[in-house]
């Protein structure tokens, strides 16, 4: 036959209702479309790594688990492949370009439109008078007189007579492109395919790139064809599902890593669809190669004996077990770099042969310096919304682009510097980052400007920071009686260190109801003002004379009479309004000034001082009704505006106020040696003890302490100091020491806050003690003996922060910054040392003597965290909720075996 390459002509692939390799073969109507010739059109389609070809593209080959209702010719079915996710996909108008490429060795020429075919069976007799829409495909297998195509356009396969290819049939070979017209045979009334004809493979290469991974589940071959040298077109895998072979396409962008694949080789691959539905090999990954790729990762999660490494070539994580790092001196630990093999097991990727890389080999994201400006459109949400939240960068920021574009980009809840509440409309500065594995851009570093406020026209109140506990404060408000509840992470500066007695500015807001309180009402965006600028009063008149009528009595404060316009008439006073170190008794003569409270309008004595006989002020203290005993101790314990004084001889403590300090409060320490003046009838008339005034501190040393005794003892705390555990009656705390004779009478020795080498331990009954004996007989150098554990530091939120380490319902351990040795300064990704400390009345825990091991190295940013685990989570099937946490028999959590601690990246043998 000859051929002057005439069959290159416009095609349409056929509209059928159903696939007809699913079809039962029943009588059938096909319409078809009319030819359009004599123009030729592209179309766009977007290929995986961002170029654009023209056409779509295509893949044969069939998924595994695909039985469907279909006729087979022989023993081979033609129905072995599942419909595509997204459909099938018509070839688009156009006109194949004339070839002038002979096909092997063949030199002949053949024409498709005066083809006359001589078969001794009638079923297959020329139609190409009644030439219909052409299809591409390509040669599936080849038999000893007929063969099957495997159509491009859609999930089909076509039988096809010898008597059929407009060609030598010697020169035809499985994977060979072809086109056709898809006819029906007249005896059986069964698609086939007639006037095929060989075309070039680059018609069909436009086509080949696939789109969609059917599934995560990796399928092992062997290549049966490789790769042109050229590269511009197709290798074929073959692999065997249920008894039966059945071949895939690849192309080299499919292939991973710089590996040439030759036939034979074992490989491992996923199964894809393209644009049309047909399907190939992706992820081609040599098994067991002499050279295999190593891959680069930061360790993301760590369990019992496995964890999960986040690679740095694809947003993915990828399973490890501890058995793959044995060969390493050091053990794994969180967050770090590491580099590995893949391997495929039970259909699973898995990380293998894995060394460490030094620290900061992996760069995840890079970050423009460049500080832009926006304005929020979306902000987080917060409380329960938040924790429903797919989307780990919920977050939008418009900006305006250098091109003068207007610009959204996302971000997350960790890349604000600070966790403040955020507007819809707030002004923010801001960097920009972008993934270096995905390219994907957002937001960083995002601070509120101070234009902010007057754009959102929301109210702003004063006040100053009253009490500050662990991560939580409160505000006394300038037009406000009740104090108002903070959160540390509602300070706008991240970088300072917030105190008491600070001058803030913030708003307020109307909590969600809880089932405590449905009114409450808390500050947000919490501003710091210079000092100064907060009044609580207004000062109405100045230096006017009175008598102390009634004295301050605890928390009620005293009268001072006094003549104005000839009328008689008192005010209220409080002590801090006094000279800490002259403060007036019943009867005696001061000078003061009134001023209004803002917040209630009430008129209080300010600026008090004493005056002597002769109308003078009394300075140094000199105020001959003051009848104090002075008396030397340490500072026991420091609370929101108050202390507690421990007495020399360890039975007693002392109330003093902050404000009958001489000196700045917010530097007194526990443990520092004071001196103080405790007056006669200044009873507090609550705890049974007695107040302290004048307290100044003394230089370290002034007051003596007793001679160490004895050796290093072992102990336990029979009862702490009354610090830990108000509700007790003595003051001192009390350990027994342990003896080798459980029926031996045990020893016990009392101890105070100078007993501690750690003022700030929390020493609890039951805890193990090692101490010693000084003169007196009292317990010294306490050290308690705790278990030292290991964790990343996740976050810091000022004074305070928190561990990657889960102790109760999936929280992060908390600490606090005075509990960090040597005042290091610690950053998120630090791993420390501390050990684990749970408070026996409140139930909380949390981490003392925290101690730095290592700086942090670069870590993957946190929304990609959240991004990876919305991956990874599937949203069908069965999902676990706990309802109601796990209580011991007793009541308590847990049992009272104790279980044995796995530590990550130890294998316990």
């Amino acid at each position: 036959m000859s051929n002057n390459h005439n069959q290159w002509k416009t095609f349409h692939s056929p509209i059928m209702n159903s696939d007809p390799a699913i079809l039962d073969y029943k009588s059938m109507s096909i319409p078809t479309k009319s030819v359009v010739s004599g123009s030729q059109q592209s179309t766009d389609d977007n290929y995986r790594n961002g170029t654009n070809y023209s056409g779509d593209h295509n893949y044969m080959g069939s998924p595994p688990d695909c039985g469907k209702n279909s006729t087979t010719y022989g023993n081979y079915s033609s129905g072995d492949v599942t419909s595509p996710r997204n459909g099938s996909t018509r070839f688009s108008n156009r006109t194949l370009s004339t070839m002038d490429n002979n096909y092997g060795n063949d030199s002949t020429t053949t024409t498709t439109t005066t083809t006359t075919t001589t078969t001794n069976n009638s079923s297959y007799q020329d139609q190409s008078n009644n030439q219909g829409p052409r299809e591409a495909g390509i040669i599936e297998k080849l038999l000893h007189s007929y063969g099957f195509i495997q159509c491009c356009e859609r999930q089909a396969r076509l039988f096809f007579h010898f008597s059929q290819f407009s060609g030598t049939i010697e020169h035809l070979k499985i994977g060979d492109p072809v086109e056709f017209e898809m006819t029906y045979d007249r005896r059986t009334g069964k698609p086939i395919a007639s006037i095929v004809n060989k075309i070039a493979p680059e018609v069909l290469m436009k086509l080949n790139n696939l789109s969609k991974v059917l599934s995560e589940e990796r399928v092992t071959g062997n290549v049966t064809t490789e790769l042109p040298a050229s590269g511009d077109s197709q290798g074929r895998i073959s692999y065997e599902n249920r008894g039966e072979c059945f071949f895939l396409p690849y192309t080299k962008d499919d292939v991973e890593g710089n590996v040439t694949l030759r036939a034979g080789d074992k490989v491992s691959f996923q199964i894809a669809t393209n644009q049309r539905g047909n399907l190939g090999a992706c992820h081609v990954r040599l098994e067991n190669p002499a050279h295999p790729v190593r891959y680069r990762g930061v360790v993301c999660t760590m369990k019992e004996s496995f964890g999960f490494i986040e690679r740095a070539d694809v947003v993915k994580e990828i399973f490890f077990h501890f058995s793959e790092a044995k060969s390493l001196k050091e053990e794994l630990r969180l967050g770090d770099d590491v580099e590995f093999i893949i391997q495929t097991r039970n259909g699973k990727e898995v990380a293998c042969n894995i060394t460490k890389l030094p620290p900061g080999s992996i760069v995840f994201e890079e970050v423009n310096n460049e500080i832009m400006k926006g304005q929020v459109l979306k902000p987080l949400e917060r409380g329960t919304a938040a924790r429903h939240q797919n989307d780990p960068l919920p977050g939008r920021i418009r900006y305006r682009a250098p091109d003068y574009s207007e610009v959204e980009v996302p971000f997350g809840d960790k890349d604000q510097k600070g966790d403040f509440t955020l507007k819809h409309g707030d002004w923010v500065q801001f960097l920009i980052a972008t993934d270096t594995r995905d390219q994907l851009k957002r937001a960083t570093e995002i601070s509120l400007l101070p234009e902010s406020f007057s754009v959102s026209g929301e109210r702003r109140e004063q006040g100053m920071i009253a009490a500050l506990k662990d991560g939580f404060g409160f505000i006394r408000c300038v037009d406000r009686d009740a104090r108002l509840f903070f959160h540390f992470n509602e300070v706008l500066d991240n970088d300072r260190e917030i105190t008491v007695g600070d001058e803030v500015e913030f708003t307020v807001i109307q909590d969600l109801p809880t089932f405590f309180s449905s009114t409450r009402q808390s500050a947000i965006r919490l501003k710091h003002l210079p000092p100064g600028t907060v009044q609580f009063e207004t000062v109405t008149d100045t230096d006017l004379l009175g008598t102390i009528i009634q004295d301050v009595n605890g928390i009620d404060p005293g009268l001072i009479g006094y003549t104005d316009d000839d009328q008689q008439k008192s005010i209220i006073f409080f002590t801090k309004d006094c000279d800490a170190k002259n403060i007036p008794k019943l009867n005696d003569k001061v000078k003061f000034s009134i001023c209004q409270v803002k917040r209630n309008k009430e008129l209080v004595a300010v600026d008090i001082s004493l005056l002597n006989a002769n109308g003078e002020k009394i300075q140094n203290g000199n105020n001959e009704k003051s009848n104090g005993v002075t008396c030397q101790g340490y500072i026991a314990a420091l609370k929101d505006g108050f202390g507690f004084i421990e007495t020399i001889n360890h039975e007693k403590e002392i109330f003093f106020h902050f404000s009958t300090f001489d000196g700045d409060a917010g530097t007194l320490e526990l443990g520092a040696e004071i001196e103080c003046t405790v007056g006669a009838g200044n009873g507090r008339g609550t705890g049974g003890c007695i107040a302290a005034e004048s307290v100044r501190l003394v230089s370290r040393g002034t007051i003596p302490r007793p001679a160490v005794t004895s050796e290093v003892l072992d102990g336990t705390v029979v009862r702490p100091l009354r610090s830990t555990n108000p509700e007790q009656i003595e003051y001192a705390g009390m350990i027994k020491l342990n003896t080798a004779n459980d029926e031996a009478e045990s020893v016990e020795y009392e101890f105070g806050i100078m007993g501690m080498i750690n003022k700030r331990e929390l020493l609890q009954i039951g805890d193990p003690v090692q101490f010693q004996i000084d003169s007196e007989g009292h317990a010294c150098n306490i050290v308690a003996v705790r278990k030292k554990r290991i964790a990343t530091v996740d976050a810091l939120k000022g004074t305070f922060g928190f561990l990657t380490y889960e102790v109760d319902e999936g929280k992060k351990l908390f600490f606090h910054m005075t509990e960090v040795k040597d005042h290091a300064t610690l950053q998120p990704g630090d791993q420390v040392e501390f050990a684990l400390v749970t408070n026996q009345r409140t139930g909380k825990s949390s981490a003392c003597n925290v101690t730095r091991l290592s700086e942090s190295t670069q870590q993957r940013p946190e929304r990609l965290i959240s991004r990876l685990r919305t991956v990874s989570l599937e949203d069908t099937g069965p999902k676990l909720t706990v309802v109601r946490q796990p209580k011991g028999p007793d009541g308590t959590r847990g049992f009272s075996q104790e279980r044995s601690q796995h530590v990550p990246g130890v294998i316990v043998e």
